[in-house]
């Protein structure tokens, strides 16, 4: 059983964790018993260790005025949960594993309902001097309000601009100006065995950092994000430190700090990053729009192994293997066809589905990129004019400026899923899969089953036309939509703030 774990105040007390300099005392330790009585090579290993030690010194001091901890208050109304009091298990109201499932709780029915607040903290870094700053989404999710400490004890109110849960990152901003923002390095240059240090705010401790090497790079299939390629560390990271930078020995951010590996609740020896080049990616596309567009071909993938490749008469395993193309698709108009093998992707070797799936993601929408594939034991080259993925609207409905959770997560329509639907007059649209009770969606009368239609009387035709919409409205205070259900056909208004 795995025991990844988000990485959060747990309340079991305090887990002192060193500053990972033990490998540094035994090594040079080691050494200076193995020299014997040499002064020159113990001077030498002296200053190799004072080298070192200025190294950490100057990365805590450049990130001290760049590293936030923020402390996030949730309003728990019972009465919204069926008439059940919900008792939070820990002092961490958010405690939860990875993978959006929902925190773990007692629930005891019967008792009175009463609303009250959960609070959690968090650690994250400030990418612009005015005002936006790093986290990860599990820090601020469902959040109904956010402070940022800086380490001048200087604290201010944040708002979410964007958040993406399949990389469990977000975006904050705070109203100033003047702000130092941290120098982004290369996740790419990362080297296994290289030293870097985590800074964060753990058990609320804060501007603690931890040192430590990378144990691994591109680690996935993790369960704990979508879209996975971690830096594997063993640096100390315990509960609050999440959204923390991950810093090289240049002071520059290669990381976030976002997951443990442990069966305790503390550290284990067994840390999780994301890439700093993973941040890149997505930022842009947070601060401007509040949601990531991400790229998409519209094939079913899967690795390859020694036996798939002597039936296709390959000689490696190197390679993503297309098992399905589907109709329609930018990967069927492009040429690709099921049994051919990725070899090339924009210039660049495949090796595995996962590293396929993140390049492919981070392709802007209606870029023509070059692909080689092996068909039929020859290779092929052809260009593929990349797609929009289309994902779920949930939490600020993929747009900065429209407030608290709109409660909805929604669908582009197909007719898979019309013909699950029944009697519903609609050949295009948005359908409402789930409504949260507490959300903006529920209060202005929206029902899973409901085909949204049109946003202040313009056509929808999909999932990334009812963002825009939104988006072009967020001043509004509100959208009129046209919407067909059971019922038929009728108008709601669903409010932005």
């Amino acid at each position: 059983m795995k025991h990844f774990q988000s990485i959060r105040v747990t309340g079991r007390g305090p887990l002192f964790a060193g500053l990972g300099l033990t490998a540094i005392a035994f090594f040079l330790g080691g050494a200076a018993l193995a020299s014997g009585n040499h002064p020159a090579t113990d001077r030498h290993l002296s200053r190799t260790a004072e080298e070192l030690s200025a190294a950490f010194e100057n990365v805590a001091t450049e990130i001290q005025p760049s590293l936030v901890s923020i402390h996030a208050v949730k309003r728990i109304d019972p009465a919204s949960r069926g008439g059940m009091q919900v008792l939070p298990f820990g002092s961490d109201p958010f405690e939860q594993f990875f993978g959006g499932r929902l925190p773990r709780r007692f629930q005891i029915p019967g008792q009175p309902s009463q609303p009250y607040f959960q609070e959690g903290q968090g650690s994250g870094f400030v990418v612009s001097e005015d005002g936006y700053i790093v986290t990860n989404n599990h820090v601020v999710e469902g959040a109904d309000k956010l402070e940022v400490r800086f380490s001048n004890k200087r604290v201010l109110e944040a708002e979410v601009v964007g958040t993406d849960p399949q990389t469990d990152l977000a975006i904050l901003r705070v109203d100033a100006k003047g702000l130092t923002p941290v120098r982004l390095g290369d996740s790419d240059d990362l080297r296994v065995g290289a030293w870097v240090v985590a800074a964060g705010n753990p058990f609320g401790l804060a501007s603690s950092i931890t040192a430590g090497i990378v144990s691994a790079t591109g680690r996935s299939q993790v369960g704990i994000a979508d879209y996975e390629d971690f830096i594997q560390t063993d640096a100390a990271i315990n509960p609050g430190n999440s959204g923390g930078p991950l810093l090289n020995l240049d002071g520059e951010v290669v990381g976030v700090n976002s997951a443990i590996y442990s069966k305790s609740g503390g550290y284990m020896g067994i840390g999780f990053a994301i890439p700093i080049n993973i941040v890149k990616s997505v930022k842009g596309g947070l601060i401007e729009h509040g949601s990531v567009d991400r790229g998409f071909l519209g094939v079913l993938i899967q690795n390859m192994d020694e036996g798939l490749a002597r039936s296709f008469g390959y000689d490696s395993t190197e390679g993503v293997l297309i098992s399905q193309v589907n109709e329609d698709s930018p990967a069927a108009e492009a040429g690709l066809e099921a049994g051919d093998i990725i070899l090339s992707y924009d210039g660049k070797e495949v090796s595995d589905t996962n590293h396929f799936r993140l390049r492919v993601a981070a392709t802007p929408p209606g870029s023509e990129v070059p692909m080689r594939v092996l068909r039929n034991g020859e290779e092929v080259e052809l260009t593929v004019r990349v797609g929009e993925l289309e994902s779920k609207v949930a939490d600020s409905g993929g747009a900065p400026g429209l407030g608290k959770d709109l409660g909805l997560q929604l669908q582009t329509l197909t007719p898979e899923l019309l013909a699950r639907l029944g009697d519903i007059d609609a050949d295009k649209g948005v359908l409402v899969t789930e409504v949260s009770p507490v959300g903006r969606g529920a209060r202005a009368g929206l029902r899973p089953g409901d085909v949204i239609l049109e946003v202040q009387g313009k056509e929808i035709a999909n999932l990334g036309e009812f963002k825009r919409a939104l988006r072009e409205h967020e001043g509004d205070g509100g959208v009129r939509l046209t919407v067909i259900g059971r019922g038929g056909r009728h108008f709601v208004y669903l409010s932005l703030k």
